[in-house]
């Protein structure tokens, strides 16, 4: 049925591949910094991410989390479905992403550093990303307790093939550890740090029993995709409606 609320011609972004499922990765959700800024680009503004989920709704698409994209991914179940991600556990997911969330009935994956759990984006202070909260261990359970999912994104967020197999290992299976115990439920889900992922890397995180993984390639699931290298798409801070739609339907 067509719209006249949906202004661009729109409706040609929304008809998606029923066999592909499209994955979005967020990380802050905040005021942009500066333009110019290197990494502008990974901070979406408050309004402009519930203005996103309200469109996907709007057009139909209902935003998953990993978990709750298990049945898509098996074939089990088919929709008009998109994955909704987060990287690093931000305390400004849980102030500005579960209220948008919650508006339009979705759910999300959130992949923490569980050394950080309290502490802050430690690993970007080298690079020139302004200093940033992550959630409590507080935030981190209520999380979990509206229904989001927590994933593991290592210990404290190293570049997995660039040290040790030892501190891989370590990084990979503690963060699954660290997590459960803290919201005293299954982790199964990860996300690599940066997107780095060798075959060896992959077979840690099978080792660790986790049961899917992201990356940062781009593209849609598709169901012969290993499920310990699925591709997501990155949203943008400069990214509109259309574009997420485009993301969608494009991968």
């Amino acid at each position: 049925m067509r719209s006249k609320a949906l202004p661009y011609n729109c409706e040609r972004f929304v008809r998606p591949d029923g066999s592909a499922i499209p994955v979005l990765m967020y990380h802050q959700i905040s005021r942009p910094p500066r333009c110019g800024h290197p990494y502008r680009y990974l901070t979406v503004s408050p309004s402009n991410f519930a203005r996103q989920m309200r469109w996907l709704k709007r057009l139909g698409f209902r935003g998953l989390s990993i978990r709750d994209l298990a049945p898509y991914l098996s074939g089990e179940k088919v929709g008009k479905v998109v994955g909704i991600t987060f990287d690093d556990g931000y305390q400004n997911n849980f102030e500005y992403v579960l209220p948008a969330l919650d508006a339009v009935g979705f759910t999300a994956t959130n992949y923490f550093v569980s050394g950080q759990i309290g502490g802050y984006n430690a690993w970007d202070r080298n690079i020139g990303i302004a200093y940033s909260r992550c959630m409590s261990k507080a935030q981190l359970r209520e999380w979990a307790a509206l229904g989001q999912e927590v994933g593991a994104h290592t210990v404290d967020h190293v570049r997995l093939t660039q040290v040790d197999i030892r501190i891989a290992r370590q990084q990979i299976g503690q963060s699954r550890s660290h997590l459960e115990d803290m919201v005293g439920e299954a982790v199964t889900s990860f996300s690599y740090p940066y997107g780095d992922v060798s075959g060896a890397v992959r077979e840690l995180v099978l080792e660790a029993g986790f049961s899917t993984a992201v990356t940062t390639k781009r593209g849609r699931i598709r169901p012969s995709d290993d499920r310990l290298l699925l591709p997501r798409r990155i949203i943008r801070a400069d990214n509109r409606w259309p574009g997420l739609v485009r993301k969608c339907v494009t991968g």
